[in-house]
């Protein structure tokens, strides 16, 4: 295919033509399916093409917000596709001018520290995410107390471990931190799994000096579930000099993760001593009230965002907070489904319309636990429970063993990392592997396929 080289800069950035974007639309059509495809992809646009980076239009902010949450890393697979070198997307709303800075600004005069690797910059500090449009109860107000004590008085809780489950705002917190201290300092913000890609490419590189400069420069280091370590003993034993360093500069560390310091497995003792000597503090369950105020604290973001109410009654409001089982952001996500809805039926919904919509959520009487499909996939297979959960690797074992972590990511909401708990506290790149094996199995093997298709109905049917 003809490339067409436009221009350059001094980051060496190359405007080109390359992508078919009416070939993407089809990928795209048979990647996610017709009804994503037509409801949210259709008209996306593509605006501009770097030689790694592509900036694509979205009609709206709303758009713009709901496809980065749930499809942005999905299509980005599928422009490496058609485009290999392609390691970096951004949405703007059409219309909205491109500001060419934004593509080749140089980091290092920024306060706040980007690693310069395009993929690690997908975890930059969010705008969107700060202490303003945090909504505060209950079950999350020591936390925030405790975020906002700290950029206050840098340094007296060291370090600040946040701890909570998936999706009820340890990242929000976080996040917020590093954007109240930007301004007056050096603020690296970076998850642990990131933490560990740069690790790796470093030693590959034998530019390991670099890294660890890199990471001891901060002032404000913020660190996103370092239960990603987890058994990694190299990257553990990094971490721990790379926490030193900044400790004893006075750099105020501040850490997220899905359990307390005490109850991280395969972690190295000196580490969660550290971990566990600043302040701990946890972010619980949102409760009812709770879970009113982020609804209508979203409904005000809509109404200023597009200048127009989302028709949503308070029964319907109230008919989203009921479920008991949802975090935040499972409940964004489904408010952000009505209001789809809502908007593409251009009517009113009412609290029937919602059971309709949200039936797969709203569904009390089949609350489907990773307990229960060990337990039907262990029958089916007549093999005993624990030896299906226990370390050995034997096919007759292995494999039933897959395929319960691969129902498990499919039926369930729980995380990657929570269904590894749940067997045997194996890593979350073990369930990775057993959703991709059956995944492809399931493809070739019309037994596995058949059986599959069996045992989810035992489960959906109990």
């Amino acid at each position: 295919m003809e490339q067409k080289f436009l221009k350059t800069n001094k980051n060496n950035f190359l405007e080109e033509s390359v992508l078919n974007w009416e070939s993407v639309q089809d990928n795209f059509k048979k990647s996610f399916g017709t009804e994503i495809y037509s409801s949210w992809l259709k008209n996306i646009s593509l605006i501009k093409e770097y030689n790694h980076y592509v900036i694509l239009g979205v009609q709206t902010r709303f758009f713009r917000d709901w496809i980065t949450s749930r499809y942005a890393d999905k299509i980005l697979g599928e422009l490496k596709k058609h485009k290999m070198s392609i390691n970096r997307i951004e949405f703007k709303i059409e219309g909205e001018p491109v500001d060419n800075r934004s593509v080749f600004s140089n980091t290092s005069e920024n306060k706040i520290t980007d690693i310069k690797d395009s993929v690690l910059n997908y975890n930059r500090l969010n705008p969107d995410l700060n202490f303003d449009n945090f909504v505060v109860g209950r079950s999350n107000k020591i936390s925030f107390l405790s975020a906002k004590k700290i950029c206050n008085e840098l340094s007296r809780y060291n370090p600040l471990f946040i701890y909570g489950g998936v999706g009820l705002g340890k990242t929000h917190l976080i996040n917020a931190i590093g954007l109240e201290l930007k301004d007056t300092n050096n603020v690296m913000f970076i998850s642990a799994e990131r933490f560990m890609y740069q690790f790796i490419k470093s030693i590959k590189k034998n530019e390991m000096v670099s890294f660890k400069e890199f990471f001891r420069k901060a002032s404000v280091f913020i660190i996103d579930d370092i239960q990603f370590i987890r058994g990694k003993e190299g990257l553990q034993e990094e971490f721990f000099h790379t926490f030193n360093s900044l400790f004893d500069k006075s750099a105020q560390i501040i850490i997220s993760s899905d359990r307390p310091p005490n109850r991280l497995d395969r972690v190295q003792d000196r580490i969660k001593s550290r971990l566990s000597g600043g302040l701990v503090v946890d972010i619980g369950t949102p409760d009812y009230d709770l879970k009113i105020n982020i609804l209508k604290k979203k409904i005000n973001e809509f109404q200023n965002s597009f200048h127009e109410y989302p028709n949503l009654s308070e029964d319907i409001i109230e008919y989203m907070a009921r479920e008991p089982n949802l975090n935040i952001r499972e409940l964004i996500g489904i408010f952000n489904r009505v209001v789809a809805f809502s908007k593409m039926n251009k009517k009113p919904l009412n609290v029937n319309d919602c059971k309709i919509i949200l039936k797969d959520v709203h569904n009390n009487n089949k609350v489907i636990s990773i307990d229960k499909i060990q337990n039907v996939t262990s029958n089916f297979f007549s093999i005993d429970l624990q030896e299906m959960l226990s370390q050995r690797r034997s096919r007759p074992l292995a494999r039933p063993r897959q395929i319960a972590m691969y129902l498990a990511k499919k039926l369930t909401t729980r995380s990657l990392p929570e269904i590894g708990r749940k067997f045997a506290n194996r890593d979350h790149t073990t369930v990775i592997h057993a959703v991709k094996t059956i995944e492809k199995l399931s493809q070739d093997n019309s037994l596995m396929k058949k059986n599959i298709e069996e045992i989810t109905s035992i489960i959906l049917s109990d």
